[in-house]
């Protein structure tokens, strides 16, 4: 018997009533954050009269004449991740989960009906691109400057996005930001360290990049010895406590000579710790209050935090979202790096009841 082979029809989505097939996506363009889940919107159209008996997604438009469209459904990398929200009716919505760079691509509806040469296509596709997050900052500022760090992704997201930055590992606000930047105002050589961001609700984080502060001479003090009285001839010692380049000059009346630089880094233990309590004001339970040690030390202190004795946690922020009464108390800081260690005095907090 003589085989007549029809070519699928590929539709855009602009609706005909005319001939009444169609394949709609909203949006057509879907940009995603790494490792999110992505609704991809779909509803399609078909004249009375035909059933349908199979619906699938594919990430292929066109295909060679013995080959098969290949479901999306069917495939190991996606079937895991892959569910279908829509009907054979008209909705043909997916989700897709744990996206990856990896699923960055082009996607189609396809949908076959009772009659052999009704298989059709949505030719418009939904193209997808998934990015991750990476912080964009300078690597060394001094103390004093505005400091502004972007949180940057390579599309720009569908979603409303709701930024969250850490540093250290640690969230430093409660408060969540729609703008993808950070500013640092007249930043402190505390302001130092790993920052990275995040989206809210997401798990996704982008990786850590640090920030360095330098700052100048502070507190240099010259101590000489022997401190009694000093008599020509006897051997003087100045004591300099600032680390810091420093270089010798020689010089005679043919000329002079400067030495090579030498580096002098002196390290001591932690001093001058304290707790600051935000906001200063009353607290009221349901408030979000922010605790932060200061401490002065070289090489930089690992910094704990104790309620009346009790660990609480480490890093230089604590905050407490949703306080209540249970929180009031006394609360200090231990700072501590291999010289030494050294605590706040302890701050109260009172939490007022509503």
């Amino acid at each position: 018997p003589e085989i007549s082979l029809v070519p699928p029809l590929y539709l855009k989505t602009k609706y005909n009533p005319a001939a009444g097939w169609a394949v709609n996506y909203s949006p057509s363009h879907i940009c995603a954050l790494k490792d999110s889940s992505v609704i991809m919107n779909c509803t399609y159209t078909y004249p009375t009269g035909y059933q349908i008996m199979k619906v699938f997604w594919t990430k292929k438009l066109f295909k060679e004449e013995h080959e098969v469209f290949p479901d999306l459904s069917k495939d190991p990398e996606y079937s895991h991740r892959l569910q279908y929200l829509g009907d054979k009716q008209k909705n043909c919505t997916i989700r897709l989960s744990h996206v990856t760079q990896k699923d960055s691509h082009k996607y189609y509806f396809r949908f076959i009906t009772d009659k052999h040469s009704k298989k059709q296509t949505g030719a418009s596709g939904v193209t997808l691109t998934v990015t991750d997050l990476q912080v964009e900052a300078p690597e060394r500022v001094t103390e004093g400057d505005s400091v502004r760090l972007t949180c940057k992704s390579s599309c720009a997201l569908t979603d409303r996005a709701t930024f969250i930055w850490y540093r250290n590992s640690q969230p430093l606000t409660e408060r969540r930001d729609r703008n993808n930047q950070l500013l640092l105002q007249s930043v402190r050589r505390e302001d130092a360290g790993r920052y990275s961001c995040a989206l809210h609700g997401h798990t996704y984080i982008s990786p850590a990049v640090y920030l360095s502060v330098m700052y100048p001479p502070k507190s240099v003090s010259v101590s000489i010895s022997p401190s009694g009285e000093i008599v020509e001839g006897d051997s003087v010692t100045l004591s300099c406590n600032y680390s810091g380049e420093y270089k010798c000059k020689s010089r005679n009346k043919h000329g002079e000579k400067h030495s090579d630089a030498v580096t002098l880094n002196i390290t001591y233990p932690p001093k001058n710790t304290s707790v600051s309590i935000s906001p200063s004001g009353e607290i009221v339970e349901g408030d979000s209050v922010t605790l932060s040690c200061s401490s002065d030390s070289n090489p930089p202190a690992e910094i704990s935090w104790f309620k009346e004795g009790t660990f609480l946690g480490s890093g230089r922020i604590y905050n407490i979202s949703k306080i209540s009464s249970d929180y009031s108390g006394e609360y200090k800081c231990k700072s501590r790096n291999k010289h030494g260690e050294k605590d706040s005095d302890a701050v109260m907090l009172s939490v007022m009841c509503k």
